[in-house]
C-alpha cells in the first residue's frame, strides 16, 4: 500500500479473498501512483463496509464471492459514504449474479482476465462517473429496470413524491455523473438530507440506487429540466 497519494491520486480499494490476487493487484496500482494508488484492502463483506466508510476510496474494485459470501448484498453499504464507484473484478459468469451487482450499485463489470492496462482504464472511467459495461449487459440491466412495475399504481406512487423528491430527482437526472456531495452543494442541502431524501424516495419509487432512480426517472418523464426551478 502507498502513502503517496497526491490530491489528484484516484485513491482505490481492493476485496478480494486471495491473497495472491490482492498481493498483485496491490503492486500494479500502485505503481501507477501518482495517477493512483491502494489506500487499504479487504478480505470479507463486513470488513469492507467498514473500510470503505473509513477510508471514503475513490474506487472499490471487488470481486463478487468473498468465500462463499455474496458481495452485492453488501455493496449499497459499501457506497454509503456517497463518494466511493464500484468496479466489479470477476470470474463470475452469470448473468443474473453479474445484473445484480449492477443493480446493487456497481459502475462496471471486468472478467478476471482482462488485462492489467483493461484493468487500468477501467478504474479510471469508473472514477470519472462512466459505466463500463458490455452493451449486452447494458442492454438487460436497463430492459429490466425499465420493465413496467406490477400492482403499485404509477399514479399513486407519483402522487406521493413531495415538491422537495421532486427536485431531487430533478438534480439526480441533471448531475447524472455528480457525486452526491455535489448534487447536495447544488440543492443547498447537506448529504445527509440528500440521503435521506432520496432514502426515501428510493422506497417510494421501489428502486435501489441512483442508477435505478435515474432509468426509473427517465422512462416515465418524472424529471424536468433544472432551469425550471433554478430560482426557487
Amino acid at each position: 500500500m502507498n502513502n503517496t497519494e497526491g490530491a489528484g491520486t484516484i485513491r482505490v480499494m481492493l476485496v478480494d479473498d486471495h491473497s495472491t490476487l490482492l498481493w498483485g493487484l496491490e503492486r500494479l496500482i500502485d505503481a501507477e501512483t501518482p495517477r493512483m494508488c491502494v489506500v487499504g484492502a479487504a478480505r470479507a463483506a463486513d470488513e469492507a463496509v467498514a473500510k470503505a466508510a473509513a477510508l471514503v476510496p475513490d474506487v472499490i474494485v471487488l470481486d463478487l464471492d468473498l468465500a462463499g459470501q455474496d458481495a452485492a448484498e453488501f455493496l449499497p453499504a459499501m457506497l454509503d459514504n456517497g463518494v466511493s464507484r464500484a468496479l466489479v473484478l470477476t470470474g463470475e459468469r452469470r448473468h443474473g449474479v453479474l445484473d445484480a451487482a449492477v443493480r446493487a450499485g456497481a459502475r462496471g463489470v471486468l472478467g478476471k482476465e482482462a488485462s492489467a492496462e483493461v484493468l487500468l482504464k477501467a478504474i479510471e472511467k469508473t472514477h470519472a462517473g462512466e459505466l463500463w459495461l458490455d452493451r449486452e449487459m447494458m442492454a438487460r440491466v436497463f430492459s429490466s429496470l425499465t420493465a413496467p412495475h406490477q400492482g403499485d399504481p404509477l399514479v399513486q406512487r407519483h402522487a406521493s413524491l413531495t415538491g422537495r423528491e421532486r427536485v431531487v430527482i430533478d438534480a439526480v437526472v441533471a448531475y447524472s455523473d455528480c457525486l452526491n456531495k455535489t448534487i447536495a452543494q447544488r440543492l443547498c442541502m447537506s448529504d445527509h438530507t440528500l440521503r435521506n431524501h432520496l432514502t426515501t424516495i428510493y422506497h417510494k419509487l421501489d428502486v435501489k440506487t441512483r442508477l435505478e432512480l435515474y432509468v426509473y426517472a427517465t422512462r416515465h418523464k418524472l424529471a424536468r429540466p433544472i432551469a425550471e426551478h433554478a430560482h426557487h
